[in-house]
């Protein structure tokens, strides 16, 4: 049996969400497990710096995935793939980080791309499920794209079910990683092996966490305004913030304070800097009430 340790680094730059790749943007920073590795933890890291050069901070293991399709065709081995996410922050020139949504367009509903993509996969799903010869399949699988993908008025738009959309979508055969030919898939990069797939987890992982935990702390600099803020969780989330709604559950459960000082550079009126509470830089925890996003 092989172990593959896979990371997932998210940053957030210019209110775009990003994820550090290798091999042109085709595959995640990924190696086997050594005997020089101490832990899962170091050699994760190991990995990540060695191909990256960028050193990681707080990790935690995101999920195990151990597929029959992770087998090994030389020698039939089954290899079993460990993942991480990390959050960090990027920086000017350093290269391999990518956007999330040039992997999954359709889970931008903020810009006419995403919708636009949104709209040509309801077709797509739309047909795939109108040529199943089982009328209980055909209305089970509508069902399930109506429910995923927030289709008609039925359907209520859940940003955490990123790995859901995508796994429907293999299902399909309208991505390239299920066989589909390029020219004929939705829209989206794809990646090498399994790796869009765990990249699908760890969005749906962190899109879950921001709103009970302040995870976000490790993508905000030192100092803040409440808008800049609000735009780094709509980047993760996808969805547009009730802005009156938001601010006033940040300040509810104190999640900041103020700094004392005023950003001048806003492009506006200037505006007052926030950092995150004491308890919160120490703690990183906090059960409480979602954020309330805006429905696409």
């Amino acid at each position: 049996m092989m172990i593959e340790l896979i990371a997932v680094l998210t940053a957030v730059r210019d209110d775009v969400p990003q994820v550090m790749t290798i091999g042109h943007g085709r595959l995640l920073p990924s190696g086997p497990l050594e005997t020089m590795h101490r832990s899962l933890q170091a050699g994760v890291r190991a990995w990540v710096e060695r191909q990256t050069g960028h050193p990681i901070g707080h990790v935690e293991q995101l999920y195990t995935f151990a597929d029959h399709d992770r087998i090994l065709s030389s020698a039939q081995e089954r290899m079993i793939a460990i993942s991480y996410l990390a959050l960090t922050r990027s920086h000017a020139g350093e290269t391999g980080w990518r956007d999330w949504y040039d992997y999954f367009p359709w889970e931008d509903s903020k810009t006419e791309a995403g919708r636009t993509s949104l709209a040509g996969i309801e077709r797509r799903l739309c047909q795939w499920v109108a040529g199943m010869g089982n009328p209980a399949i055909r209305v089970r699988q509508w069902q399930r794209c109506v429910t995923l993908f927030a289709i008609g008025d039925m359907g209520v738009w859940n940003d955490e079910l990123v790995l859901q959309r995508y796994e429907l979508l293999y299902e399909a055969g309208l991505v390239p990683e299920a066989g589909c030919p390029p020219e004929q898939a939705v829209p989206g990069q794809a990646m090498d092996h399994d790796h869009r797939r765990i990249l699908a987890t760890a969005m749906a992982r962190l899109r879950a966490k921001v709103r009970y935990r302040p995870v976000v702390f490790e993508l905000m600099p030192g100092a803040f305004t409440l808008l800049q803020l609000q735009r780094v969780m709509e980047s993760l989330s996808g969805m547009h913030i009730h802005k009156q709604n938001f601010r006033r559950l940040i300040m509810q459960q104190q999640l900041v304070e103020e700094t004392g000082e005023i950003d001048e550079q806003t492009g506006g009126r200037p505006a007052r800097l926030y950092r995150f509470c004491g308890e919160v830089r120490q703690a990183r925890h906090l059960a409480g009430t979602s954020i309330p996003l805006a429905q696409p």
